[in-house]
C-alpha cells in the first residue's frame, strides 16, 4: 500500500507537492493552520518564472489554468525618485517571460485541483517529535496528533518541522515593511494611480523605498520598505515626509490599517544532514529576503520532491536524498545573488536601481 505523505502547510509549495503527488496517484494529506482558504489575504502579485515556477506548474498539469490567471500588462515597471520624477519607464510589450498573477488566485487554482478533503483546515502544528525508524508525531493546537512515516515541512519561516533536521533560527535582515492598499485607485486616487502606472512602481532612496504593485480591480498594493532596528514601530508616513504627494498618498490614504512586517532570513547555504522520514520545502528550508524567487522556489521544491517520491515509491529515503541533493545548491545560488536591498535602499538609490534594471536589459 502506498504511504501517505504528510504535508504541514498549505502555501504554494505544499499545495504543488500535494498536486504533483496526486498526478502520480500518490496520496497526500495537508494540514494548515488557517481556518479556511479565505481566512486572510494571500499576499499580492507574483511573477512566475520560466526556470522554476512555470516548470512546477507544468508538472502539476496546471499550465493552462495558470495562463488564465495572468494579468495583462503587469510586467511593465517604472522607477521614480522622491519628487515623483520618472527615471525609467518600461511598458509591457508582450514579450516578457515572467507573467504576473495574484497569489490568492494561484493558490485557489491549486486547491481546486486536489481531491476533496486533502487539506485539513484549522490544524495549527505546535510541535513534532521523532518516534524512531523515520516516523514522527505531529501535535496540533486543537489537542490532536498524527503520526507520519513521510513528513514534509512546508510551514514557512517559523517552521515547527525544521527543528527535526536543523537548529537554525531565522534572523532579522534589518528591513521592515509596511503594507497598505488603495482600492479602486483609478477613480478614487487618480494621482497615485497615474504615478504607479500599469504594473510595478519603485521609488527608492537611501534607507527607504516605496514599492507598489497594481493588482486586479484597480487595487494598488504598497510596500513601504525601511532600514530600521527590529523593534521599530514608528510612523511610516513621517518617514516619507517631503516626498511627492502622489507617493505619500499611497501610505496616508490607505483603505485598510497599515500592516508592519519584519523580514527574516535563514543562513545562506542552509542545509542539514539526511534525517530519515522528513524534509523541508520553501521558506522552511531556505528562507531569504524577498527577491522574487521565494514562491517560485517553493513551487519547484514541491514539484521536484513529488517527482522524486514518484520515481522511488518503495524507497522514501532515496527520494528525499535525491530531492535534497538538487535543492541545497539551487537555494544557495539564489541566496548568494546580489541583495536587492543593497540596491534599493543603498546610498546610490534610486540611480542604483535604474542601473540594475538597465544592466539586466543589456545582458
Amino acid at each position: 500500500m502506498q504511504r501517505t505523505t504528510t504535508i504541514i502547510g498549505a502555501g504554494l509549495g505544499g499545495l504543488v507537492l500535494a498536486r504533483v503527488l496526486h498526478v502520480h496517484g500518490i496520496p497526500a494529506t495537508v494540514y494548515e493552520a488557517e481556518a479556511s482558504p479565505a481566512a486572510r489575504r494571500q499576499g499580492g502579485m507574483l511573477d512566475i518564472h520560466p526556470w522554476n515556477g512555470q516548470p512546477a506548474l507544468d508538472a502539476a498539469g496546471l499550465t493552462d489554468g495558470f495562463r488564465e490567471l495572468v494579468l495583462a500588462g503587469r510586467e511593465s515597471y517604472r522607477v521614480l525618485d522622491r519628487t515623483g520624477t520618472v527615471l525609467l519607464d518600461r511598458p509591457d510589450d508582450g514579450t516578457g517571460e515572467r507573467p504576473e498573477v495574484q497569489r490568492g488566485e494561484l493558490r485557489q487554482l491549486l486547491l481546486d485541483s486536489l481531491p476533496p478533503g486533502t487539506v485539513h483546515w484549522g490544524r495549527k502544528a505546535t510541535g513534532v517529535r521523532a518516534l524512531g525508524e523515520g516516523r514522527h508525531e505531529v501535535s496540533f493546537a486543537d489537542g490532536t496528533t498524527v503520526v507520519s512515516s513521510l513528513l514534509v515541512g512546508a510551514d514557512g519561516a517559523w517552521s515547527r518541522v525544521r527543528p527535526l533536521v536543523s537548529d537554525a533560527i531565522p534572523s532579522y535582515v534589518g528591513v521592515s515593511v509596511v503594507e497598505t492598499f488603495l482600492f479602486d485607485a483609478d477613480t478614487r486616487h487618480p494621482a497615485a494611480a497615474k504615478a504607479v502606472g500599469a504594473g510595478s512602481m519603485f521609488a527608492p532612496a537611501p534607507g527607504k523605498a516605496i514599492l507598489v504593485h497594481r493588482e486586479s480591480g484597480g487595487t494598488l498594493h504598497t510596500y513601504a520598505q525601511l532600514r530600521k532596528p527590529e523593534d521599530w514601530a514608528g510612523d511610516v508616513a513621517g518617514e516619507f515626509d517631503g516626498w511627492a504627494p502622489e507617493l505619500t498618498a499611497l501610505l496616508t490614504d490607505s483603505d485598510v490599517p497599515p500592516v508592519l512586517r519584519r523580514l527574516f532570513t535563514l543562513p545562506a547555504g542552509h542545509r542539514w544532514d539526511r534525517v530519515p522520514g522528513v524534509t523541508l520545502i520553501g521558506d522552511a528550508a531556505h528562507l531569504m529576503p524577498p527577491n522574487g524567487e521565494g514562491a517560485n522556489l517553493a513551487m519547484l521544491d514541491g514539484a521536484e520532491l513529488a517527482q522524486a517520491i514518484a520515481a522511488h515509491p518503495e524507497d522514501a529515503e532515496k527520494a528525499l536524498a535525491e530531492y535534497e541533493k538538487a535543492m541545497f545548491p539551487r537555494a544557495a545560488a539564489e541566496a548568494g545573488e546580489e541583495d536587492i536591498y543593497d540596491v534599493m535602499l543603498g546610498a546610490d538609490a534610486p540611480h542604483s536601481m535604474v542601473a540594475m534594471f538597465t544592466g539586466a536589459e543589456a545582458s
